[in-house]
Parts: structure tokens; C-alpha cells; sequence
């Protein structure tokens, strides 16, 4: 058990993370969900109900949606962009290991690489793949979600509901996805730039501590 957590602590602590601060989303977006029905004199709904009303699902998978836009471009863009002096680039002038085409013949490879052909190729961009789908399928689920919540207060006021059509021109679809965008694209242009000139002694994402400040990569 302890070679586990040793093997696995980063993503171990990241799901203890995540698992916590859902459970105090969804705990205090009850109560401000409830809290906005009273005033708008509707009644109050339960924990149960909360979890299937537009205001959690769209709270929740427009943040999604905006991390796993912030991955999945990340994880492309890497691939032909370069930051010279940035831990988070590959080198400028030369090819990298992730660069090689895959040998079937090493020692241990994925299946895949064993398998080749069609099977091969999909797996070679696998990773942004699954990224920019889990990507789509937040969003998707971000405009269900943001549709439903709109539509649960346009019925409290008795007015027209909104349809998938209209609202998909609607501003506050669009204004909550942005939002969450623009500052996903700020961490990363930050953490590309701040690890030019900046150290964190131990960090996989930082360059040694007397690494040059131009030099490329980890």
C-alpha cells in the first residue's frame, strides 16, 4: 500500500482534492440556489433535486469544459510551438524523445505500438483526443445545463422559455464559457512565461535552479 501511494501520490492527491472541493461546491451552491428560488418566490428543493437542476450542472461543466479546452490545446499546440527558456517547451532546435516515431520492438510497449496500423495511428493522439472530446461533451453539457437553469427562472416569472435555438444565441451562454476561457488562457501563457525566470526546487514543471534562463525545456 505504500509503494502505491508513493507510485501514485500526484494523481491520488488531485482526486482527494477534486472530490473535496465538488462536495463544498455542491454544498454551498445549494444554499445560494436556494436562497435565489426564495427570493424569486419559488420553493425551496432538496439536496437530490439540486444535482439535476440547470444551476449545478451548468456551474459545474463550464468549468470542466473550460479546463479540458485549456488541456487539450495545450497539449497540441505544444506540438509545433516553442517559448525559448520555458520549462513547459520542447527545445528549439533539436528533436525530442516524444518526437520518435514509436518502436514496436522496445521493451514494454503499449499494445498499440505493437498492434500498428489503424489502431497505432489513433493511439499516437490519443491524448488530445480524449482531451478536446471531454472537452465537446462539457460543453454540450455546459449549454444543457445552462439552458435548463434559465429556463427553470424564466417559468418562476411566467415568460416565454427559451428554446435550443434562441438560446444558443443568447449572451450568458457565451459571457460563461468566455469567462472561463480567457482566464484558462492566462495560467497558461503565466506559467509558460514565469517558468522562463522563475524556479521551484523539486518541481517536475521547473528547470533546475541554476539552469540558464534561456535554456529550453526541463
Amino acid at each position: 500500500m505504500k509503494t502505491y501511494f508513493r507510485n501514485n501520490g500526484l494523481s491520488i492527491c488531485f482526486l482527494i482534492l477534486f472530490g473535496g472541493t465538488l462536495i463544498g461546491q455542491i454544498l454551498f451552491g445549494f444554499e445560494e440556489h436556494n436562497k435565489e428560488l426564495i427570493s424569486e418566490g419559488g420553493k425551496i428543493i432538496s439536496l437530490s433535486s439540486y444535482l439535476l437542476s440547470g444551476h449545478f450542472i451548468e456551474s459545474t461543466f463550464e468549468n470542466w469544459e473550460s479546463e479540458f479546452l485549456q488541456m487539450g490545446l495545450f497539449v497540441v499546440l505544444t506540438i509545433f510551438l516553442k517559448q525559448k527558456g520555458s520549462s513547459e517547451s520542447k527545445k528549439i532546435n533539436q528533436k525530442e524523445e516524444v518526437d520518435r516515431e514509436p518502436d514496436p520492438n522496445r521493451k514494454n510497449a503499449p499494445w498499440p505500438v505493437k498492434k500498428g496500423g489503424f489502431i497505432l495511428t489513433l493511439y499516437k493522439h490519443s491524448l488530445s483526443v480524449s482531451l478536446l472530446l471531454l472537452f465537446l461533451i462539457s460543453l454540450i453539457l455546459h449549454f444543457y445545463g445552462s439552458l435548463k437553469d434559465e429556463n427553470e427562472k424564466l417559468l418562476l416569472e411566467g415568460k416565454q422559455l427559451e428554446t435550443i435555438s434562441s438560446f444558443i444565441k443568447n449572451s450568458r451562454f457565451w459571457f460563461e464559457s468566455f469567462q472561463n476561457w480567457q482566464s484558462e488562457f492566462l495560467s497558461v501563457f503565466a506559467i509558460v512565461i514565469l517558468s522562463i525566470y522563475l524556479r521551484q526546487i523539486g518541481s517536475s514543471q521547473s528547470k533546475p535552479v541554476d539552469a540558464p534562463n534561456m535554456e529550453t525545456g526541463v
